[in-house]
């Protein structure tokens, strides 16, 4: 079984910046692109940033030159740099992963998400 655990959402001012986490657990073969997405109240989730494992990163157009997207591949872990925070960044930001799962000898290739993380931006 894989799980996906974010951490790092915390209450930050205006300007400020934070880095979340996403560490991926369970019996992995190999993970495909891994993906931040957030949803603000009353709206849909939306993609922020994604990162195939060879390092090629993807931004929604909103968050170029705000947000990094990273990952270690050693740790199955992603990362999200978010600087010059805004009031409107605040969502609940979740992973994505595309796992390929080891089970004994059996390969299966899941889309994962973990349980999010909220981010509040706010004097």
């Amino acid at each position: 079984q894989v799980q996906l655990v974010e951490s790092g959402g915390d209450l930050v001012q205006p300007g400020g910046s934070l880095r979340l986490s996403c560490a991926a657990s369970g019996s992995i073969f190999s993970i495909n692109a891994m993906g931040w997405y957030r949803q603000a109240p009353g709206k849909q989730r939306d993609m922020v940033a994604a990162v195939t494992s060879a390092g090629s990163t993807n931004y929604a157009d909103s968050v170029k030159g705000l947000i990094t997207i990273s990952r270690d591949n050693a740790k199955n872990t992603v990362y999200l740099q978010m600087n010059s925070l805004k009031p409107h960044d605040k969502a609940v930001y979740s992973c994505n992963a595309d796992i390929m799962e080891a089970i004994g000898s059996r390969y299966s290739r899941h889309d994962y998400w973990g349980q999010g993380t909220q981010l509040t931006v706010s004097t």
